[in-house]
């Protein structure tokens, strides 16, 4: 694994050896059990591949998003909306580990305290980084927010395209599914109006 650094966001660029051993060799039988020739050339290094392949997508389980928040949180005297708007999302569903990715819209109302911008999207990545569905991703984020910044609300909106409808199942390909998480100040109709209107606006 990749070594931590101050602000609690790890990199990898590392890996388990152990880990990576175990993965790939239940990749060499999966692919002898589809019917491919685990020894031929082009997938001689392929279960290796896919082992590093998933310890970086679920790399999020070793990483505590509320540390990351709190590493950058600043005392100010500002209590007007914040918002980070498409965050990219990329995770994968528990259900076929197949991907799904997007965009995440976050929105909090400061309380005595703010957080540096860029501690918004990488709460976002630890969560996501995990076997998830995108409604449970949805309130994690919103939750972590909520519990360390204390702010007297939080909102979240996430659209996702999901590869289990894409390519498998229903093979609809321009689905797209929309979650929503709100607390605070944003359970006020006119309060969450207002960021679903920003959200959407083209302010360039």
């Amino acid at each position: 694994m990749g070594d931590k650094s101050g602000d609690g966001y790890q990199k990898i660029d590392r890996y388990n050896e152990t880990v990576i051993e175990n993965i790939a060799g239940n990749y060499k039988h999966i692919l002898t059990a589809i019917g491919e020739d685990a020894n031929r050339e082009g997938l001689l290094k392929t279960p290796e591949r896919v082992a590093k392949a998933l310890q970086f997508l679920t790399h999020g389980y070793d990483l505590d998003a509320a540390e990351i928040l709190r590493s950058a949180m600043f005392k100010e005297d500002y209590s007007q909306m914040v918002i980070v708007k498409d965050i990219e999302v990329y995770s994968m569903c528990e259900h076929h580990m197949l991907p799904f990715f997007g965009k995440a819209h976050i929105a909090y109302i400061p309380n005595g305290h703010i957080v540096g911008l860029s501690k918004l999207p990488r709460v976002v990545d630890v969560f996501a980084r995990r076997l998830q569905v995108q409604e449970r991703l949805t309130n994690e984020i919103r939750d972590c927010i909520q519990n360390t910044l204390n702010p007297a609300g939080v909102a979240i909106v996430m659209e996702c395209r999901h590869m289990c409808m894409s390519m498998r199942g229903i093979q609809k390909q321009n689905s797209v599914t929309t979650t929503s998480a709100f607390t605070g100040e944003f359970e006020n109709d006119k309060t969450r109006s207002e960021f679903l209107r920003l959200i959407t606006a083209d302010l360039t």
